[in-house]
């Protein structure tokens, strides 16, 4: 354990291993808990949010922490699994305290924060003890150059107060490099309002990658709260099946605002989704599978499969198609699959290599035959092919695991399994330092 007098930035924490005793990870430090107290006293941190396997996050209290050193944190080996569910008396310190606009009592001036340390006392508890901040509101992603400061708690006033337009720069900066299905697990877990501040300062690409890994009520309220133009822009980001997916859970009418301001040549496909009956092979398809034409070689086809966006289902074959190439396209031939194209000559034309053994799924293909013909030929991806052998797109193995799963899989998945006896009272809490 850091000694007594110890400073420990929070930001730093964040993404850090725990471990157990015997050097197993428990998970990864997503927040720091606790607790505003009156008169200037600063907060006593109560504990950590540990993300666990499955994106569960659970609460660790400080007394279970044994070490916050070398970059990572220790612990008695004590861990209470038990889902985390903030109080209304914690404070969530990069979630909510991050980016606030607070002020030096000494000078009245208007900081930012940017990160704030804790200190252990000689009783062995830790509090915050320091708040670093920026004069004015930093710019994006900490790159205005206002004067930086160090400051005690007992020194800014203002984190009691509730703020209408807190910034969001800083708590992305400290969560810049996680994937996006584990940030869409950091936003589900803050208030509607941090919600709509991270989506704000989101670009329009991360946005988009973000919303397809949340649940559809997350997804909604966020496309909701940004003006026409720009939710407009994320759609367009967007896969187009998960586009069409959030659309179809929004007002007709709103629905079709929105695609009259997207680009008609990236609201087509969209529309198009829209026409397909749920859970058949056109309503989960994607419109963007990879498409060569006969006289294209394997060069050029690995080439296409390398391409870093592609999802792997989509990588793991190509399409043979008479032009057009962009869905529906001309006429289909047939699939290369991509260990094929391995073992052939980079000069072999693909026209010469393709699997035309197999039918084609047509759009009405209802769920359970997809799911069939997708483990009976054991493929990640099936072509659909409309009754004038255009294909007009691809149905992936995630796209029917996620209609194959309950319809609220990404809550569960997010919040993890029901606890029992969750809860405790908060004179329990007091006594063991726990949940």
């Amino acid at each position: 354990m850091a000694g007594a007098g110890s400073r420990v930035f929070i930001s730093h924490l964040s993404g850090v291993a725990v471990f157990d005793p015997i050097g197993d990870q428990v998970g990864r430090v997503r927040d720091v808990v606790v607790t505003l107290r009156l008169g200037g006293r600063p907060p006593r941190v109560l504990g950590l949010v540990v993300e666990v396997i499955g994106r569960r996050r659970i609460f660790l209290p400080m007394t279970r922490v044994t070490s916050l050193e070398s970059g990572q944190v220790l612990t008695t080996g004590v861990v209470n699994m038990r889902r985390f569910e903030q109080r209304s008396s914690e404070t969530l310190v990069l979630g909510e305290l991050l980016d606030r606009t607070v002020t030096w009592s000494k000078t009245g001036q208007d900081v930012t924060v940017l990160d704030v340390a804790m200190v252990q006392t000689r009783l062995r508890e830790w509090e915050i003890s320091k708040v670093f901040v920026q004069a004015g509101r930093p710019g994006r992603l900490r790159k205005s150059k206002g004067e930086t400061l160090t400051l005690d708690w007992k020194d800014v006033t203002g984190f009691a107060l509730a703020e209408e337009n807190q910034g969001a720069a800083n708590l992305l900066a400290t969560f810049d490099q996680l994937r996006p299905a584990d940030l869409a697990n950091v936003m589900h877990h803050l208030s509607a309002k941090r919600r709509a501040e991270v989506a704000a300062a989101l670009d329009d690409e991360r946005l988009a990658d973000v919303l397809e890994e949340l649940p559809e009520d997350d997804q909604v309220e966020i496309i909701g709260k940004l003006k026409d133009e720009r939710a407009a822009d994320v759609l367009e980001a967007m896969d187009p099946d998960d586009a069409a997916d959030l659309l179809s859970e929004l007002p007709g009418d709103e629905a079709e605002r929105l695609l009259q301001l997207m680009e008609p040549d990236e609201a087509e496909p969209v529309r198009r989704l829209l026409t397909y009956e749920e859970n058949t092979a056109g309503g989960l398809m994607t419109t963007e599978p990879i498409v060569l034409e006969p006289d294209a070689t394997v060069a050029e086809a690995l080439a296409r499969v390398r391409v870093s966006d592609n999802k792997p289902a989509l990588a793991a074959q190509v399409f043979v198609c008479r032009p057009p190439n962009e869905t529906p396209t001309g006429k289909y031939l047939g699939t290369v699959h991509f260990q094929r194209l391995l073992r052939e000559p980079p000069y072999t034309l693909v026209g010469s290599l393709v699997d035309d053994d197999l039918d084609p799924l047509p759009p009405d293909t209802p769920l359970p035959l997809i799911t069939s013909y997708l483990a009976t030929y054991n493929m990640v991806a099936a072509p659909v092919v409309d009754e004038a052998d255009h294909l007009v797109g691809a149905v992936t193995v995630d796209d029917v695991l996620d209609h194959l799963l309950p319809e609220d899989w990404r809550e569960a998945a997010l919040h993890g399994p029901a606890d029992e006896g969750a809860g405790e009272s908060a004179d329990e809490r007091e006594v063991t330092g726990g949940r």
